[in-house]
């Protein structure tokens, strides 16, 4: 069941390539501490910078490397119809037990061009699909209409919400069916989403807290909102910190400093973080605990 606190991993790269020995330790890292679901080969996978290679062969490796303890959602999204068909294809092919994909990155299709992109994929890959709205990152919001309409087409489950607009999100579960799979994707929101019909996160910040992170979903599912909204709130820092550069800059960094990843590598055109941000970055690690 696809549900809870959900991963969005980063892609730990070694001398310019996949480091998949440390690819493998965090999967292990995640199994251990009680994360629901991964998504190997999203944004904060840096997926924009694989190759068409890499990318399948990634998504084959955390698919083996996982074997079934946990649901595999494969980032399969593109601003090409073609190439995201070809991706969910290869995903089906690896065993993964869903996919996730964005709206198209700047193309820039009209809330009908959306609704045919995903249309395709979904008629073309025989694998259950999420959608996945980020429009700070792709610069196009696509409607609670438009997620109604998809919501019809049998392959499509659900959807990564990311605009933090829990006015939108409600929205969306006004035009969904209530076996419609709302996820948040954006931590900020992440309890809030839970009131309004959200069953789970595919979070950044469980990069690197992965117990506190779930630890929402389970209190909330106990109803022990109070406790939930307390951890809710120590979280609340760190998820700031994960976007006080360009993501996922600060979570890879805070990986690093933590030893979760052996080497901070990330592909141009991302860089390292500025020095004072950094330091920033820092700090909240240490008021955390996670760092000395």
């Amino acid at each position: 069941m696809i549900k809870g606190s959900i991963v969005a991993l980063i892609t730990p790269f070694k001398n310019g390539g996949i480091d998949y020995e440390t690819l493998e330790n965090l999967i292990e890292f995640h199994i251990s501490k009680g994360t629901d679901g991964i998504v190997p080969c999203g944004t904060t996978g840096e997926s924009a910078t694989l190759t068409h290679k890499e990318h399948i062969e990634l998504i084959d490796f955390v698919v083996k490397k996982v074997k079934g303890r946990v649901p595999v959602i494969a980032g399969t999204g593109s601003n090409s119809t073609k190439e995201a068909i070809e991706l969910g294809i290869a995903a089906k092919e690896s065993g993964a037990d869903a996919h996730l994909s964005i709206v198209p990155y700047y193309n820039k299709p009209t809330q009908e061009g959306l609704y045919q992109h995903f249309k395709a994929i979904a008629e073309a890959v025989d694998l259950p699909m999420i959608l996945y709205n980020v429009p700070g990152r792709t610069s196009l919001n696509m409607t609670a209409e438009t997620v109604g309409r998809l919501s019809k087409i049998k392959n499509i489950i659900g959807i990564k919400e990311a605009t933090g607009d829990l006015r939108q999100a409600t929205e969306i579960m006004e035009n969904v069916s209530s076996n419609f799979l709302l996820l948040s994707g954006d931590d900020f929101v992440n309890l809030p989403l839970l009131s309004i019909g959200g069953v789970g996160a595919i979070s950044v910040t469980a990069n690197i807290m992965p117990e506190k992170v779930k630890a929402v979903f389970t209190h909330y599912e106990k109803a022990e909102f109070d406790k939930a909204r307390s951890v809710n709130l120590e979280l609340y820092p760190v998820n700031r910190a994960m976007f006080i550069e360009t993501n996922p800059i600060p979570v890879k960094t805070a990986a690093y400093l933590m030893g979760l990843i052996p080497t901070l590598e990330l592909r141009l055109p991302l860089c390292p973080m500025k020095k004072d941000n950094e330091e920033k970055l820092k700090n909240v690690l240490k008021e955390k605990g996670l760092i000395k």
